[in-house]
């Protein structure tokens, strides 16, 4: 789900015609009045559908999904941090999510639906409200890093995807439908030692460590009263989630001292620890006066909840962000600045503080 998300970009957070606050009119300049944080951002992803790009170890390289030309669904590429050299790392086949690079940059890690059907499984029911899908048939798999010898990793019935790698490059979080619910669990890179991390009825799902390796942050929605559970059961038993309530949530990297960041009711989700391991940037519509409305932006936030401030301010969606290990470096997916109304780009950014 850093997935399911699937796609924020593709569906929900698409721009719907909405009409762009005026930019900052300087040569090449892709920046929104008032986004004091960025500066100097490039644009490497010109047509289609791009989200979830995350950097390489070596932070030379990013791996994200992407549907474009002939592919029908999301699948898996890499490409340099100027955009070039893009390559395809998927098998090309089903539909892919939440792609990450393993330690040492030589393998890569994406979950993928190829094994129980070559074709793009089926969308989402919006009959049934704004839903994502949170297919049965996602399986992760472990492959090199040019996409030869995939290989299934931790195979089990139900849901698996949104995995991501500690920074320490000892572990590996993701989600997993494997005990019924959508839970987080950590494994060892080696596949030893899975651990469930929460157990609260609910998605729990999105999630990513912090830079010393002792914290995760992730997204979260645990229904209250008994309607809120009777229909996050029955669209889960359809394999679907409601997102519109998610909040941002962190805890210890062995499930203690879970704590919540953001308590709203809007969707806040893709969060991320800057690299001071302190504050976390994430993706929001709090600042529209309809929850319900795709205007998403980035905000930032202390883990205590304090000195909240808002980052974007694009009028569509901007989404998925990642720093660098310096912190000098944002990457993000936005629809700002698109060719095409439901196109969603990859953006590299400088930032600053």
């Amino acid at each position: 789900m850093k997935y399911v998300i699937l796609l924020f970009s593709a569906a929900l957070f698409l721009v719907m015609g909405c009409e762009k606050k005026a930019a900052v009119q300087e040569e090449k300049s892709f920046i929104i009045k008032g986004e004091k944080h960025l500066r100097n951002i490039r644009m490497l992803t010109d047509t289609g559908e791009n989200a979830e790009a995350y950097f390489s170890f070596a932070e030379d390289k990013l791996i994200f999904q992407s549907t474009h030309g002939d592919y029908k669904c999301d699948q898996i590429f890499t490409m340099n941090l100027n955009g070039g050299e893009k390559k395809l790392v998927s098998i090309g086949k089903g539909r892919t999510t939440c792609s990450y690079f393993l330690p040492g940059d030589k393998r890569i890690i994406y979950a993928s639906t190829h094994a129980a059907d070559a074709n793009c499984p089926p969308p989402a029911d919006m009959s049934k409200g704004y839903v994502w899908k949170t297919y049965a048939s996602y399986d992760l798999y472990t492959a090199n890093a040019d996409g030869s010898d995939p290989n299934p990793f931790l195979p089990a019935p139900g849901y698996d995807a949104e995995a991501t790698v500690s920074p320490k490059g000892d572990k590996i979080v993701f989600t997993s439908q494997r005990d019924g619910d959508l839970d987080i669990y950590t494994v060892n890179i080696d596949g030893s030692g899975l651990k469930r991390l929460t157990t609260a009825l609910g998605y729990d799902g999105g999630p990513f460590f912090s830079w010393d390796g002792k914290k995760i942050v992730y997204r979260s929605y645990h229904p209250k009263t008994e309607a809120e559970i009777k229909r996050y059961r029955t669209l889960l038993a359809d394999e679907m989630i409601e997102p519109n309530a998610f909040q941002v949530w962190v805890m210890d990297a062995d499930g203690s001292n879970k704590h919540q960041i953001t308590d709203n009711r809007f969707a806040n989700f893709a969060p991320f620890f800057h690299p001071d391991n302190k504050r976390i940037i994430y993706v929001t519509n709090e600042g529209s006066a309809d929850p319900r409305k795709p205007d998403f932006n980035f905000w930032i936030i202390n883990e205590d909840g304090s000195n909240k401030e808002q980052v974007s301010f694009f009028e569509g969606f901007d989404g998925f962000p990642m720093f660098t290990h310096d912190g000098k470096k944002l990457v993000f997916a936005s629809n700002r600045f698109n060719k095409k109304p439901h196109d969603t780009n990859i953006f590299i950014a400088d930032w600053v503080e």
